[in-house]
Protein backbone atom coordinates (compact mmCIF):
# COMPACT_ATOMS: atom_id res chain seq x y z
CA UNK A 1 0.00 0.00 0.00
CA UNK A 2 1.20 3.50 -0.50
CA UNK A 3 1.61 5.47 3.41
CA UNK A 4 1.49 8.83 3.76
CA UNK A 5 2.07 9.96 7.55
CA UNK A 6 1.98 13.54 8.82
CA UNK A 7 3.57 15.15 6.06
CA UNK A 8 4.06 18.75 6.06
CA UNK A 9 5.02 21.00 2.83
CA UNK A 10 5.92 24.56 2.83
CA UNK A 11 6.42 27.11 -0.18
CA UNK A 12 8.49 29.66 1.37
CA UNK A 13 6.71 30.65 4.11
CA UNK A 14 3.50 29.39 3.10
CA UNK A 15 2.11 26.11 4.75
CA UNK A 16 0.97 24.03 2.18
CA UNK A 17 0.07 20.78 3.55
CA UNK A 18 -0.63 20.23 7.49
CA UNK A 19 0.24 17.03 8.73
CA UNK A 20 -1.66 14.88 5.97
CA UNK A 21 -1.99 11.30 6.85
CA UNK A 22 -3.79 8.73 4.89
CA UNK A 23 -2.92 5.30 2.72
CA UNK A 24 -4.44 3.92 -0.39
CA UNK A 25 -4.71 -0.23 -0.96
CA UNK A 26 -3.81 -2.31 -3.30
CA UNK A 27 -7.08 -3.43 -4.84
CA UNK A 28 -8.98 -0.26 -4.39
CA UNK A 29 -9.64 2.94 -5.66
CA UNK A 30 -8.74 5.64 -3.23
CA UNK A 31 -10.49 9.11 -3.91
CA UNK A 32 -8.84 12.56 -2.21
CA UNK A 33 -11.40 15.21 -2.89
CA UNK A 34 -11.35 19.36 -2.39
CA UNK A 35 -11.61 22.45 -3.95
CA UNK A 36 -9.18 23.92 -6.22
CA UNK A 37 -5.95 25.71 -4.53
CA UNK A 38 -6.11 23.25 -0.98
CA UNK A 39 -2.78 21.26 -1.55
CA UNK A 40 -4.31 18.24 -3.84
CA UNK A 41 -1.80 18.73 -6.39
CA UNK A 42 0.76 19.57 -4.14
CA UNK A 43 0.56 16.70 -2.25
CA UNK A 44 0.87 14.33 -5.31
CA UNK A 45 3.91 15.91 -6.50
CA UNK A 46 5.52 15.57 -3.56
CA UNK A 47 4.27 11.72 -3.42
CA UNK A 48 5.87 11.60 -7.07
CA UNK A 49 9.26 13.44 -5.54
CA UNK A 50 8.92 16.52 -7.41
CA UNK A 51 8.44 18.64 -3.77
CA UNK A 52 10.12 18.33 -1.06
CA UNK A 53 8.84 17.75 2.15
CA UNK A 54 9.69 19.77 5.40
CA UNK A 55 8.75 16.37 7.51
CA UNK A 56 6.73 13.13 7.72
CA UNK A 57 6.80 10.03 5.90
CA UNK A 58 5.87 9.00 2.69
CA UNK A 59 6.35 4.57 2.45
CA UNK A 60 5.09 2.32 -0.93
CA UNK A 61 5.31 -1.48 -0.61
CA UNK A 62 6.94 -0.66 3.10
CA UNK A 63 9.58 0.65 2.07
CA UNK A 64 9.86 4.96 2.50
CA UNK A 65 10.72 6.67 -0.75
CA UNK A 66 12.08 9.87 1.07
CA UNK A 67 15.16 11.05 -1.12
CA UNK A 68 14.10 9.22 -4.43
CA UNK A 69 13.68 11.34 -7.23
CA UNK A 70 10.76 11.12 -9.78
CA UNK A 71 12.26 8.76 -11.92
CA UNK A 72 13.66 6.21 -9.29
CA UNK A 73 9.88 6.11 -7.85
CA UNK A 74 8.65 5.38 -11.69
CA UNK A 75 11.01 2.56 -11.47
CA UNK A 76 9.43 1.15 -8.32
CA UNK A 77 6.66 0.79 -10.10
CA UNK A 78 4.37 4.34 -9.22
CA UNK A 79 2.78 5.64 -12.64
CA UNK A 80 1.10 9.44 -12.36
CA UNK A 81 -1.12 11.45 -14.84
CA UNK A 82 -1.05 14.67 -14.08
CA UNK A 83 -3.64 17.49 -14.09
CA UNK A 84 -3.65 19.29 -17.44
CA UNK A 85 -2.06 15.60 -19.36
CA UNK A 86 0.83 16.73 -19.85
CA UNK A 87 1.18 14.98 -23.43
CA UNK A 88 4.28 15.69 -25.60
CA UNK A 89 2.15 17.66 -28.74
CA UNK A 90 4.60 16.82 -31.16
CA UNK A 91 5.46 13.04 -30.70
CA UNK A 92 3.21 11.14 -32.36
CA UNK A 93 0.49 8.89 -30.36
CA UNK A 94 3.19 5.83 -31.21
CA UNK A 95 6.03 8.29 -29.55
CA UNK A 96 3.69 9.18 -26.32
CA UNK A 97 3.27 5.97 -25.26
CA UNK A 98 7.36 4.63 -25.99
CA UNK A 99 7.96 7.14 -23.11
CA UNK A 100 6.74 4.93 -20.99
CA UNK A 101 9.28 2.63 -21.36
CA UNK A 102 11.91 4.97 -19.74
CA UNK A 103 10.90 3.44 -16.19
CA UNK A 104 11.15 -0.33 -17.38
CA UNK A 105 14.21 -2.51 -17.94
CA UNK A 106 15.17 -3.30 -21.82
CA UNK A 107 12.91 -6.77 -21.85
CA UNK A 108 9.68 -5.18 -20.60
CA UNK A 109 10.07 -2.37 -23.10
CA UNK A 110 6.45 -2.92 -24.98
CA UNK A 111 3.29 -1.77 -25.50
CA UNK A 112 0.84 -4.17 -24.05
CA UNK A 113 -1.76 -4.93 -25.67
CA UNK A 114 -4.40 -4.49 -23.28
CA UNK A 115 -4.05 -1.02 -23.85
CA UNK A 116 -5.52 -0.83 -27.16
CA UNK A 117 -8.44 -3.10 -25.38
CA UNK A 118 -8.90 -0.32 -22.73
CA UNK A 119 -8.21 2.78 -25.34
CA UNK A 120 -9.69 1.44 -28.58
CA UNK A 121 -9.28 5.12 -30.03
CA UNK A 122 -5.68 4.82 -29.86
CA UNK A 123 -4.77 1.99 -32.23
CA UNK A 124 -5.87 4.09 -35.15
CA UNK A 125 -4.11 6.86 -34.48
CA UNK A 126 -0.98 5.74 -33.23
CA UNK A 127 0.59 7.93 -36.11
CA UNK A 128 -1.40 11.14 -35.29
CA UNK A 129 0.89 13.63 -33.18
CA UNK A 130 -0.54 14.04 -29.65
CA UNK A 131 -1.56 17.97 -30.32
CA UNK A 132 -4.23 16.87 -32.57
CA UNK A 133 -6.13 14.99 -30.71
CA UNK A 134 -8.75 15.96 -28.70
CA UNK A 135 -9.06 16.87 -25.07
CA UNK A 136 -10.47 13.51 -24.06
CA UNK A 137 -8.37 11.40 -26.95
CA UNK A 138 -5.41 13.06 -24.89
CA UNK A 139 -6.42 11.95 -21.69
CA UNK A 140 -7.15 8.78 -22.82
CA UNK A 141 -3.29 8.48 -24.19
CA UNK A 142 -2.27 9.92 -20.96
CA UNK A 143 -3.67 7.37 -18.80
CA UNK A 144 -2.61 4.38 -21.10
CA UNK A 145 1.19 6.52 -21.07
CA UNK A 146 0.91 5.65 -17.20
CA UNK A 147 -0.22 2.06 -17.97
CA UNK A 148 2.43 1.47 -20.34
CA UNK A 149 4.97 1.66 -17.34
CA UNK A 150 3.02 -1.40 -15.71
CA UNK A 151 2.51 0.35 -12.47
CA UNK A 152 1.35 -0.92 -9.51
CA UNK A 153 0.66 2.49 -7.95
CA UNK A 154 -1.31 4.19 -10.58
CA UNK A 155 -1.91 8.61 -9.19
CA UNK A 156 -4.72 10.18 -11.42
CA UNK A 157 -4.81 13.91 -11.27
CA UNK A 158 -8.55 15.21 -12.11
CA UNK A 159 -8.78 13.02 -14.98
CA UNK A 160 -12.61 14.34 -15.94
CA UNK A 161 -11.45 18.35 -16.05
CA UNK A 162 -12.16 19.30 -19.28
CA UNK A 163 -13.67 16.24 -20.59
CA UNK A 164 -16.96 14.86 -22.62
CA UNK A 165 -19.49 12.44 -20.63
CA UNK A 166 -19.27 10.00 -23.23
CA UNK A 167 -15.37 9.70 -22.06
CA UNK A 168 -15.87 10.51 -18.51
CA UNK A 169 -17.66 6.85 -18.72
CA UNK A 170 -14.99 5.48 -20.99
CA UNK A 171 -12.37 6.80 -18.19
CA UNK A 172 -14.27 5.41 -15.21
CA UNK A 173 -14.78 2.06 -16.71
CA UNK A 174 -11.02 1.67 -17.12
CA UNK A 175 -10.38 2.99 -13.79
CA UNK A 176 -13.02 0.11 -12.33
CA UNK A 177 -11.39 -2.64 -14.48
CA UNK A 178 -7.94 -2.08 -13.46
CA UNK A 179 -8.90 -1.74 -9.81
CA UNK A 180 -10.88 -5.06 -10.28
CA UNK A 181 -7.71 -6.71 -11.34
CA UNK A 182 -6.58 -6.70 -7.76
CA UNK A 183 -2.70 -5.92 -8.47
CA UNK A 184 -2.75 -1.63 -8.24
CA UNK A 185 -3.72 0.83 -6.03
CA UNK A 186 -5.21 3.70 -7.51
CA UNK A 187 -5.28 7.59 -5.92
CA UNK A 188 -7.76 9.38 -7.87
CA UNK A 189 -8.26 12.85 -7.37
CA UNK A 190 -11.21 14.28 -8.18
CA UNK A 191 -13.26 17.48 -7.18
CA UNK A 192 -16.71 15.94 -8.81
CA UNK A 193 -18.73 14.11 -5.49
CA UNK A 194 -20.52 11.71 -8.02
CA UNK A 195 -17.33 10.65 -10.02
CA UNK A 196 -15.69 9.93 -6.49
CA UNK A 197 -18.85 8.46 -5.11
CA UNK A 198 -19.04 5.78 -7.89
CA UNK A 199 -15.73 4.55 -7.75
CA UNK A 200 -14.34 5.02 -4.16
CA UNK A 201 -13.76 2.10 -1.81
CA UNK A 202 -12.35 4.76 0.60
CA UNK A 203 -12.07 8.48 0.38
CA UNK A 204 -10.38 11.63 1.82
CA UNK A 205 -11.51 15.34 1.60
CA UNK A 206 -8.45 18.51 1.83
CA UNK A 207 -8.87 21.53 2.84
CA UNK A 208 -6.48 24.25 3.36
CA UNK A 209 -4.08 21.73 3.37
CA UNK A 210 -5.14 18.98 5.55
CA UNK A 211 -7.32 16.19 6.03
CA UNK A 212 -10.62 17.27 7.07
CA UNK A 213 -13.44 14.14 6.45
CA UNK A 214 -11.90 10.93 5.47
CA UNK A 215 -13.31 6.88 5.54
CA UNK A 216 -15.07 4.20 3.55
CA UNK A 217 -17.50 4.96 0.63
CA UNK A 218 -20.29 3.20 2.45
CA UNK A 219 -19.88 6.07 5.17
CA UNK A 220 -19.73 9.06 2.97
CA UNK A 221 -22.26 11.86 4.48
CA UNK A 222 -22.95 13.48 0.87
CA UNK A 223 -23.90 16.70 2.60
CA UNK A 224 -20.98 16.99 4.75
CA UNK A 225 -18.73 16.07 1.33
CA UNK A 226 -19.91 18.74 -0.76
CA UNK A 227 -19.82 21.41 1.66
CA UNK A 228 -16.29 21.10 0.95
CA UNK A 229 -16.25 21.16 -2.97
CA UNK A 230 -18.52 23.83 -3.22
CA UNK A 231 -17.03 27.45 -3.67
Amino acid sequence: MLAVDNLHLYYGASHCLRGVSFKALKGEITCLLGRNGVGKTSLLRTIMGQRTPRSGRISWEDKPLDGLSPSDRARRGIGFVPQGREIFPLLTVEENLKTGFAALPRHQRSIPSEIYDLFPVLRSMLKRRGGDLSGGQQQQLAIARALVMRPRLLILDEPTEGIQPSIIKDIERVIRWLAGRGDMAILLVEQYYEFARDLANGYAVMDRGEIVLSGRREDMDEAKVRRYLTV
